[in-house]
């Protein structure tokens, strides 16, 4: 998922903040989900999750774009492997993990995914999970 860096999400040395990847990776993730329908407004069964942890390897400075793919699916959790990297896919600037947890909306705790939710992360998926 293409992404564009702006002045203000760069360091005074012009590289893109440490703080700035995870709002990135989310950026990404959302858009392209959100392009395949998933967590749409008209949903029928909204999506409540949270997220769980985030784990990240600078891998050297960024000043161009990122990338995300989603690598695993459990039963209560999704866990999402991204790689922040130039354009043409060419340089790699981290790499990390992010998992979210569906959540029941009433107790806040984990909860199984349905099935339509297991078949929209499926979907998502893509081909390089």
């Amino acid at each position: 998922m293409p992404l564009d860096a702006y002045f203000d999400d760069l360091d005074p040395y012009g590289m893109l903040h440490n703080s700035r990847y995870t709002v990135m990776v989310e950026r990404a993730w959302n858009t392209y989900a959100l392009s395949l329908g998933f967590g749409a407004a008209d949903e029928a069964v909204p999506t409540l999750y949270v997220v769980k942890a985030v784990s990240i390897v600078f891998d050297r400075p960024l000043t161009g774009s990122g990338a995300i793919a989603v690598r695993r699916v459990g039963s209560t959790s999704a866990t999402t492997g991204f790689r922040v990297c130039s354009r043409d896919g060419s340089s790699t600037y981290a790499h990390g993990t992010r998992t979210i947890v569906h959540v029941s909306g009433e107790t806040m705790r984990p909860t199984e995914w349905s099935e339509g939710h297991r078949a929209g992360l499926e979907r998502i998926q893509g081909p390089e999970a």
